[in-house]
């Protein structure tokens, strides 16, 4: 049973903002926090998706994310889902497409409760759940100029 006043209820279980978007993510994340935390919430996590130097083994030079047509469909779907079984927690992510650079933000999660354990369990799953099942793929530029595709399989 919770002891938290009533009007804590009443703030979460709810999905702020699920997105795909080619605009860069870095310029949205004091805006995405601040939508998602309120003075209720006693816990913020943030998960940033940054783009790594290496993957497989191998060097990356840069990578371009392409997605189908309805990953902004899935991602909203997926949001509700984890909502629906965190209702303690605000969610906001937002994935991006195109071309990135090593060091840009590629996926973000904020997840906002009134206490750190299910604010950190709504991020995790909440990310664990875009990367699997948002159909999003990424093609990554090795420095000697060939490419590689992650995640068609």
């Amino acid at each position: 049973m919770s002891t938290d006043p009533a009007y804590v209820a009443e703030q979460t279980g709810l999905v702020i903002s699920a997105t795909m978007t080619e605009a860069p993510l870095e310029p949205l994340l004091a805006d995405a926090r601040a939508a998602t935390a309120t003075d209720a919430m006693g816990a913020v996590v943030t998960f940033e998706g940054v783009v790594r130097d290496h993957d497989g083994g191998h060097q990356v030079a840069s990578l371009r994310y392409t997605a189908h047509p309805t990953a902004g469909e899935v991602i909203a779907v997926v949001a509700r889902e984890v909502s629906n079984g965190h209702p303690a927690a605000r969610l906001w992510t937002a994935h991006r497409t195109g071309d990135l650079s090593i060091g840009d933000l590629a996926f973000v999660v904020v997840a906002a409760a009134a206490h750190r354990r299910a604010a950190f369990s709504a991020a995790a799953e909440l990310a664990d759940r875009v990367k699997a099942e948002v159909p999003i793929w990424k093609e990554q530029e090795l420095p000697d100029g060939a490419s590689q595709w992650v995640g068609l399989e």
